[in-house]
């Protein structure tokens, strides 16, 4: 009975250790965490770029990871470009932006 409950123990940890580790971050993909606050920063940089009036009706994309927002579409031009990054990196959380904006 005594080994049972050893074995049954050993199981839980070994059981709890794969459930954590499965959760962390690793160098080529993200943590649950991170994955959550990326979808937040993506939605808050979204918002920010759609309620500038400059940028209201232009086509742009926004993907984040790790804090690294990525802009890519179309704009009418180079100050629009300029301007999607500002608005991008003036939201709580960017750490970085990669504009690949282009002026159609």
């Amino acid at each position: 009975m005594r080994k049972l409950q050893k074995s049954l123990g050993l199981l839980v940890v070994i059981g709890l250790m794969t459930i954590f580790l499965g959760c962390a971050a690793t160098q080529t993909s993200e943590s649950t965490g991170q994955y959550v606050d990326n979808s937040a920063i993506t939605t808050k940089v979204k918002a920010a770029i759609f309620n500038d009036p400059m940028l209201k009706t232009m086509q742009i994309s926004v993907e984040s990871y790790k804090g690294e927002v990525q802009l890519s579409g179309f704009v009418n031009s180079a100050e629009s470009v300029r301007r999607a990054g500002e608005v991008a990196r003036s939201v709580e959380g960017v750490v970085s932006v990669k504009n690949d904006l282009l002026v159609k």
